[in-house]
């Protein structure tokens, strides 16, 4: 029986072995990077009118960022260890086995889901503490977790849902439902803030509650296209099973990425904790500079998740020239168009930052701080696509050791060193420090594995997909 029949590889799966390298990464990152930024730019609504409560709503928000963070860890890294093995089956045209891997995204939902809410509604204000609230944001941090945590199961299946469509080479869905969940955020987001209409004016809290809503919102989505036979899989009831021999396989590779994430986590914690000494205009800085800087940072994760599965793919179909092209075109455009975000950011700094607050005293520690925050963003982009290609290889565990060298071989150590000499500037300094240092880290490690994959000869084993001429772009036709 054809595959196409069974629910296998259809068009959009083969082509991760056959189209041409910038065209499909082009298709499978745009609608990624588009959902990213829609995001992003919530994220910014979100900011805008909680500055319009005070500077200390922002800092309340940029507290949580950590809980935050570890929910995306969870889903992420889960997506990203299914996305892995579900591309490396398809390249081995192993449908039921793609099934089977897909269908482990609901019970990881249910328990992940259970342990957030349960966490984050019992123990708010301890966590609220814990991650650096002071006195005078701990109810509002507190208010904003408890909200959140409630949607934290829709966050999850959303997150594991994307890289399990976009394994099989579908970045479109999930970029819609993403987007239609982000608008309706950002709609809901003055509602319950400020208690237009009916809704009750519940501050910091209201846009806890409009992200747990909206976010069910694209769950809800994410659900009817994965189980209704509107995707390449076509799940049955067995698939969503628990099979704990798929879910190893799937952490292997996602719990590394787990643990990086969750790594750069403690260490935000410990961020927030030492620019909280500042007080909350400082922590209210750093999350103007964080969604600020999102506007270009969500284009590289939305690439990342582009170039991911065309690695997986390659890796599964022995296409080792095709695997290496894809890395270097797609580390080239990151690195040329955060170039090009970096002067703007840094030349139009206060007037992007007025934009949420002018607080005099707010623009006096924000301004210069995002100035040194964004100096080196341009490595960051490329550093990225270097992890995500270990991923992609399934050497995950390469990929956390690269980043925990970022974080304590420089960040950790700049962050306890430069306050004590030059104060709030050298705890901005830090994060450029381990950027740029982690980044050429990162891209000598990754020459390393190609020198060594090369001189293996693995390169001479045949294909199992022989790619269109032109699909292998060399020099400059890998810029097309």
């Amino acid at each position: 029986m054809e595959l196409e029949k069974q629910g296998g590889l259809q068009d959009t799966t083969e082509r991760l072995g056959t189209e041409r390298l910038g065209k499909l990464l082009l298709r499978l990152s745009l609608p990624s990077v588009a959902s990213m930024v829609t995001v992003s730019l919530y994220h910014l609504v979100d900011t805008f009118w909680l500055g319009q409560v005070s500077y200390q709503a922002i800092a309340a928000i940029t507290v949580t960022l950590p809980f935050f963070v570890i929910v995306i860890s969870i889903g992420g890294g889960s997506g990203v260890g299914a996305n892995a093995l579900a591309s490396r089956r398809f390249g081995e045209r192993n449908v039921e086995a793609t099934n089977q891997v897909a269908g482990q995204v609901f019970p990881l939902t249910a328990f992940f889901g259970a342990v957030f809410v349960l966490t984050g509604v019992l123990f708010a204000r301890p966590i609220a503490s814990l991650l650096g609230a002071g006195d005078d944001i701990l109810d509002m941090t507190a208010d904003y977790l408890i909200f959140f945590s409630i949607g934290t199961p829709f966050m999850l299946f959303r997150l594991m849902t994307r890289q399990v469509f976009q394994a099989s080479g579908d970045a479109v869905k999930p970029m819609i439902f993403t987007m239609v969940g982000a608008i309706a955020n950002a709609a809901l987001d003055p509602f319950f803030i400020f208690g237009w209409g009916p809704f009750p004016e519940m501050g910091v809290g209201g846009a806890g509650l409009a992200t747990s809503i909206s976010g069910g919102l694209g769950a809800m989505l994410s659900f009817y296209y994965l189980v209704g036979r509107k995707s390449v899989y076509r799940l049955q009831p067995h698939h969503l099973k628990p099979d704990f021999a798929i879910i190893t396989q799937i952490y292997k590779v996602g719990l590394p990425s787990i643990l990086m994430e969750l790594s750069e986590s403690i260490v935000f914690i410990f961020f927030l904790r030492i620019i909280g000494e500042f007080g909350s205009v400082a922590q209210a800085a750093l999350g103007i500079a964080i969604r600020i800087s999102d506007i270009a940072f969500m284009p590289i994760i939305g690439t990342g998740h582009g170039l991911l599965p065309i690695v997986g793919f390659c890796f599964g179909a022995r296409l080792w020239q095709r695997l290496w092209a894809a890395v270097r075109l797609a580390s080239f455009a990151m690195a040329v168009m955060l170039g090009v975000a970096t002067v703007f950011l840094e030349i139009f700094a206060p007037q992007t930052i007025a934009i949420f607050n002018d607080d005099p005293e707010l623009l006096a520690v924000a301004v210069p701080g995002m100035r040194i925050f964004l100096s080196t963003l341009i490595l960051v982009g490329p550093a990225i696509m270097f992890i995500t290609t270990f991923q992609g290889l399934s050497k995950g565990w390469t990929a956390i050791l690269l980043s925990l060298a970022r974080q304590l071989l420089f960040f950790i150590p700049a962050l306890l060193i430069l306050p004590d000499f030059i104060g709030l500037d050298g705890v901005w300094l830090s994060i450029p420090i381990s950027d740029g240092c982690g980044a050429i880290v990162a891209g000598l490690w990754l020459y390393r594995e190609y020198r060594v994959q090369k001189r293996s000869g693995i390169w001479e084993t045949p294909p199992e997909i022989e790619p269109v001429p032109d699909s292998v772009p060399r020099g400059r036709a890998a810029l097309d």
